[in-house]
């Protein structure tokens, strides 16, 4: 019979050389067992650390997913204050900011590449906002891609906001060469 118990690891690992807390398992025979074993026990590796949302240091990795929940959660509030309407729009405008960075990335142009997720993340929501509205109206699936269908035909193609500000910045400089 074995009796198992969770340890602190042996003083020849220096705690500045494990990347990751580990857990050791140690796993000692029972005073009935007349055999000896040279097995001193086994590593539980890393991760045991990242299932909690705060660590018990109080440093770097602690509070950093609450905040990103409560950030989310924030930003889902916002976004169901608007109307549908403003969705559909914000979801263009977001779209078409998507389309600028897969251009200043194929033009191997300057830029943030974390702006790839976080713009499909954002448009996720807002669609998820959207449909959750579609089932509070008793639409169905079928239904809600059809409207879909006809609402992304409906849309005019227009420069996203960034874009928009460039080129307004660069019609007053151009303003002000002329005058």
């Amino acid at each position: 019979m074995l009796a198992l118990g969770v340890s602190s690891p042996p003083p020849s690992c220096s705690s500045h050389h494990v990347l990751a807390s580990f857990t050791y398992l140690r796993i000692s025979p029972s005073l009935s067992s007349s055999r000896a074993s040279s097995f001193r026990g086994i590593r539980i590796g890393a991760g045991v650390r990242d299932a909690t949302p705060v660590s018990s240091r109080g440093g770097a990795g602690g509070g950093r997913m609450v905040v990103r929940m409560a950030k989310r959660e924030e930003e889902m509030k916002e976004i169901r204050a608007k109307t549908t309407e403003e969705i559909n729009e914000e979801v263009i405008d977001l779209k078409g900011e998507l389309l600028i960075l897969r251009l200043q990335k194929s033009a191997r142009n300057e830029f943030k590449s974390s702006e790839f997720g976080r713009m499909r993340k954002r448009i996720a929501r807002m669609l998820t906002v959207k449909r959750e509205r579609e089932v509070e109206e008793g639409i169905n699936k079928r239904l809600s891609r059809k409207l879909d269908r006809k609402w992304k035909k409906s849309i005019v193609v227009r420069p996203p906001p960034s874009l928009r500000k460039k080129q307004e910045e660069q019609k007053a400089a151009e303003a002000e060469k002329s005058s």
